[in-house]
């Protein structure tokens, strides 16, 4: 259909728009929009080109709604941006696109707080309130808002600022924390992104970690051999494995045998295979996608692999250690994950098979707690079932020996499974795949994913600030619903160790069998008197 060239993409949308479409559909369209007037009223650049309320509207359309709600209009900038970095990820050489700026994020403080050297409080009666806030916003909000999580970080870095708190300032006290965006694109494929997040994530950590150790670059350090001590000692907690081919676990990659591909994912693909005749897994590290992080975590697994042999472990064959073949062999697991059979085959627990899973997992997270071993990302996808229905505990990716303190800091493992104290970078132990398997034992009795309606990130700021958990099934074993309530207790000390929860899951499952006995002796019973009363 031809179109006149005076008629706007926005009247075009708004046509085309039915009553019968959902009302986000139309949200989306009026926050294009008001982008796209605050745009043109700005006189900006790329606004008034031609053609560009269709591009504008292709950008929009293209994402989720979610986007829309989502995005600041009063910073319509920040959707050119967005819109650029889109383009500029059409290019395999150019991913991840990534943009990194300064933003001020807003905090209000309840309390005297220490103000920061440089600002000062906002008051609504006070005449110089706008002078202070516009020296405060040099730079531009967040793109999507100063959500609550957000808010509450610049409010921690802003208290433990050590100033001294000015008495007159009124107890509700507004700051501005800066703090730096960092917006990338890539591929069309959540997991991808939640990946590159997760890269991002870590190496940021590591470089706070060292700042943290070190100073800020511009504090000079007293003595160059100091710093050296510092970085050999960062260095020694990296675990190296042998690659001199003597260890009787070192595969030579040509007696492997590839059958076919059970899984992919951006780092690696997963094989069925033979090795000497042995059905195996083999987990094989994409070459592209190689670098020091993940030779690094690859080291650590093997590392831990090779350590371990119990029957709820799954078992370690092998491991073709010598680049550029990296990979990871052990024993094939016939029948899948259990997140597989929960989520994809919709398949369901009984009671008595629910409990024989959950001590198989506690029975294999018990023997690696004993070895000093923290899982650090237990969940229904790297717990795996052979032919027999043996639970059994993978993917040491993440695993970490304990430090010889007993605590660690580092975050890792999947926000819906994961601690309170691991989200929010404190010391943890082994207490914190306790939280994870209360989230798992949940997973089981419901089929269904934790807090299903919110994001991973909206799940982790509730779990944190507002003691969120999920919600207890109706008629759930009493001694049952007890257990996870103690699994994922907000302080670790009252958590139990697997040892105790094994003994609990054992007590469970021989009072369900003696309640289940008692039922059928009652059924049985009842036939027999009805078939006497008929007799006579």
């Amino acid at each position: 259909m031809v179109m006149e060239d005076n008629e706007s993409c926005g009247s075009r949308a708004y046509d085309l728009l039915s009553p019968a479409q959902s009302r986000q559909q139309r949200q989306k369209f009026e926050v294009y929009n008001e982008v796209l007037r605050r745009l043109k009223d700005s006189n900006n650049e790329e606004a008034i080109q031609p053609g560009f309320d269709d591009e504008l509207w292709v950008h929009f359309n293209r994402l989720p709604t979610r986007y829309a709600l989502d995005v600041n209009v009063e910073r319509a900038e920040d959707v050119l941006m967005h819109k650029r970095l889109l383009q500029f990820a059409h290019d395999p050489a150019n991913r991840p696109a990534i943009e990194v700026r300064l933003v001020q994020v807003q905090a209000v403080s309840d309390e005297h707080s220490a103000d920061f050297a440089d600002s000062c409080p906002v008051k609504d009666t006070d005449h110089n309130s706008s002078n202070c806030l516009s020296r405060q916003s040099m730079h531009p909000p967040p793109a999507f808002g100063s959500s609550p999580n957000l808010e509450a970080l610049a409010l921690e870095a802003n208290n433990t600022q050590d100033l001294e708190v000015d008495q007159s300032v009124h107890a509700r006290t507004q700051f501005f924390r800066p703090m730096h965006e960092i917006t990338f694109s890539t591929d069309d494929k959540p997991k991808l992104l939640s990946q590159e997040t997760e890269r991002l994530k870590t190496a940021l950590e590591s470089e706070v970690l060292l700042v943290e150790r070190r100073g800020w670059p511009n504090q000079k350090s007293s003595s160059p051999v100091g710093e050296l001590d510092i970085t050999a000692k960062c260095e020694s907690d990296r675990v190296e494995i042998p690659t001199d081919g003597t260890d009787v676990w070192e595969i030579n990659p040509r007696h492997l045998k590839f059958e076919h591909k059970v899984a992919s994912g951006s780092y690696g693909d997963l094989y069925k295979g033979t090795y000497c005749s042995q059905e195996v897994a083999i987990k094989v590290l994409k070459t592209e996608r190689v670098n020091t992080d993940m030779q690094s975590e690859f080291a650590q697994e093997v590392y831990i692999m090779r350590k371990v042999r119990h029957k709820n472990v799954v078992q370690f064959i092998g491991a073709c250690t010598k680049p550029p073949s990296l990979c990871i062999v052990t024993e094939f697991m016939s029948g899948g994950s259990v997140y597989d059979y929960l989520h994809k085959q919709k398949g369901t627990f009984r009671l008595p098979s629910l409990l024989k899973v959950a001590i198989d997992v506690s029975k294999g997270m018990n023997y690696l707690h004993q070895n000093n071993i923290i899982h650090r990302d237990l969940k229904a996808a790297n717990l795996l079932m052979d032919e027999n229905e043996v639970v059994k505990v993978a993917d040491f990716g993440v695993a970490r020996v304990k430090a010889q303190s007993g605590v660690m800091t580092a975050e890792t493992g999947t926000y819906r499974w994961m601690a309170p104290e691991v989200i929010e970078h404190k010391p943890y132990d082994h207490k914190a795949d306790v939280f994870s398997f209360g989230i798992v034992l949940w997973e089981l009795l419901t089929g269904k994913l934790p807090y299903e309606f919110l994001t991973p990130l909206q799940a982790a700021v509730g779990v944190v600030q507002k003691g969120l958990r999920p919600t207890m099934p109706k008629h759930t074993n009493p001694k049952l619903a007890d257990l996870l309530e103690k699994c994922w207790q907000q302080d670790p000390s009252c958590r139990p160790d697997f040892c105790e929860i094994i003994d609990i899951l054992l007590q469970i499952t021989k009072e369900v069998a003696e309640e289940g006995e008692d039922r059928r002796k009652e059924k049985s019973g009842g036939f027999l008197s009805v078939l006497r009363r008929n007799h006579h």
